[in-house]
Order: structure tokens, then C-alpha cells, then sequence
């Protein structure tokens, strides 16, 4: 008995994803088009549109997904911490060791970027799903920083916008210049600037109360 739309809906748009995926990271996204993506997947034009509004939006779709594994990713590494070693440090190296997967997202995701940057509308759609990223990722850092003992010395979703754009700055330094450009070691430099321990500071998200000048 065959299936039921609603019950091909799930296994449709899987087919696609991995079909827009595996063409974006071997052309590039512009470079792909909704014909390239239902050739590969097997699928009609009908059956694209059925599922998605343009290739923007199943871009977006790929965005979310690689978001959730992610913040999965780091909440686990943040539930078994390393003796040792800053709780914020081992995150990054979590991240870090996705090396070739990492590199393909970077690559599909900063392309989509410059695209987004060009097209306002495209702009303010990839700017909310951004802040859910960020936001679980100040989550995740709020977490482990309270549980190491550690504070931040800026506001915590700050740290996370800082350590964001290191990490894709950087990133993009070692595309270009290989391994031989040292920058392995900054974000550890960076992480143990921006934390010290709770009890040394007031948290960063509050004022610190004026001292009466009368005392």
C-alpha cells in the first residue's frame, strides 16, 4: 500500500536536504540550482516546492539542523568536563575536532552569508535563526561557567558573540594560510582574558553599586 503524502512529507524533505547538502558543499551554493537538487534527490520541481519556498529556505532548514547537533554536541562535552582543563577551552576543542565537517559548513554557511548580506529580506531570516544559535550557545556557556566556578568578565552573551567571531575568523585564517599560520593556541588566550573565577568578581551583567563618596 503506498504512502500516504503525509507520511512521504518527512522522508521527501530528507531526500532533499541531503541532496541540497551534498551539492552545496561540492559546488557551492550558488552554483547549485532547485533542478540540480530533485535531479540528484529523485524528486520532481513539484515535489521541491511542495516542501520548500526557495533554496533559501531549505538552506535554513540545513542551518537548524547543524545548530541542533551542535549545542547537542557541546551540552555533552560540557556534562563531562576534563580535569584539569577550562570547562570553555574543552568546548572549543569539541568544535574543533569536527574538522572536516566543520570546514564544508564554514565554507556552505559564510558563501550563504555574503549572499544574506546582499538581500535584505534573506538578511533578516538568517539573523533569527543566528540568535538561536547564539542563544543556546550562552546557555551552554552560562551552564558550564557555573559549574566550574567560573565567571565571565563581559556579559555572557557577549563572550558568546566574541568567541563566535574568533572561531570564524580564525577559521577562515587557517583555510587560507593552512596549518602553518599559528592561531591554534588564541582562542585558549582569549577564553582564559574574558573568564576568572566567580568569587573574584560581581557578575558582569549587573552594575557594581556606586561606593558613597561620604563613607
Amino acid at each position: 500500500m503506498p504512502k500516504s503524502p503525509t507520511k512521504r512529507r518527512p522522508l521527501t524533505r530528507a531526500a532533499l536536504t541531503e541532496s541540497a547538502w551534498a551539492l552545496f558543499t561540492e559546488k557551492g551554493f550558488h552554483a547549485t540550482s532547485i533542478s540540480d537538487i530533485v535531479d540528484r534527490a529523485g524528486l520532481t520541481r513539484g515535489a521541491f516546492y511542495s516542501n520548500y519556498r526557495d533554496k533559501e529556505e531549505l538552506f535554513l532548514t540545513l542551518y537548524d539542523g547543524h545548530t541542533d547537533r551542535l549545542l547537542a554536541e557541546l551540552a555533552d562535552a560540557a556534562a563531562h568536563p576534563e580535569q584539569g582543563k577550562h570547562p570553555l577551552v574543552q568546548l572549543q576543542e569539541r568544535i574543533a575536532g569536527r574538522t572536516h565537517r566543520e570546514r564544508q559548513w564554514f565554507l556552505v554557511s559564510m558563501e550563504f552569508t555574503l549572499h544574506a548580506a546582499r538581500n535584505p529580506a534573506v538578511a533578516q531570516e538568517l539573523a533569527t535563526h543566528e540568535e538561536r544559535l547564539n542563544q543556546g550557545l550562552t546557555e551552554v556557556l552560562t551552564a558550564t561557567l557555573a559549574r566550574s566556578g567560573e565567571a565571565p568578565a563581559v556579559p555572557t552573551a557577549d563572550l558568546t558573540r566574541l568567541l563566535v567571531a574568533l572561531f570564524e575568523g580564525l577559521t577562515a585564517q587557517r583555510l587560507i594560510h593552512g596549518t602553518a599560520h599559528h592561531t591554534h593556541d588564541l582562542v585558549p588566550q582569549v577564553i582564559h582574558a574574558l573568564t576568572r573565577p566567580a568569587h573574584s568578581t560581581a557578575a558582569p551583567d549587573e552594575p557594581t553599586e556606586p561606593q558613597d563618596k561620604h563613607e
